[in-house]
């Protein structure tokens, strides 16, 4: 059987395609954003507020996403692969990419969200923006620590009046 020889730009596509099938799939989430009238200040603006956030924005070929994804065996997201598309990736936070791109929706009042997907499964925009409203992580761990610990409280405060009480 002979080896089929690719051309080099289809090697460098068939090498972006693996790339991107890796960051799906270290990806805890990713939203899919329409940026279309975002002037150039706002896109500076707008990804610097994804780095402080750790997330990582790029604009990438919708083909060559589409690929990655039906490679991994995704295809719900054929649809909102049409036009422009960038691309919000969470590794550590699987919130932080809904939040910002919702922030930036309300902000600049010219984009849109496509969908995304979370914990490996594909969410529609109302979704997305759904997520967008999760408190983070460490308020949701304060959160916890509030509740797990108001016993405590309550209890320090009874033995500390039945204290006070038997010591009049």
């Amino acid at each position: 059987m002979s080896e089929v020889k690719l051309s080099p730009t289809q090697l460098e596509k068939r090498e972006l395609v693996e790339q991107i099938k890796q960051k799906i799939e270290q990806s805890q989430s990713f939203v899919i954003i329409d940026y279309k009238g975002l002037t150039v200040a706002q896109d500076t603006e707008f990804r610097k507020e994804f780095r402080n956030n750790n997330v990582e924005y790029k604009v990438l070929k919708n083909t060559l996403v589409k690929k990655a994804l039906h490679e991994l065996g995704y295809t719900e997201f054929d649809e909102a692969l049409n036009g422009p598309s960038a691309f919000a990736f969470g590794t550590d936070d699987a919130i932080a990419p809904a939040k910002v791109t919702a922030d930036g929706v309300k902000k600049y009042n010219t984009m849109q969200i496509k969908c995304g997907m979370f914990d490996k499964k594909f969410a529609d925009a109302s979704v997305v923006d759904a997520m967008s409203k999760v408190p983070n992580r460490e308020t949701l761990l304060s959160m916890l620590v509030s509740v797990l610990s108001a016993p405590m409280r309550g209890l320090a405060v009874a033995l500390n009046a039945i204290a006070e009480k038997q010591g009049e």
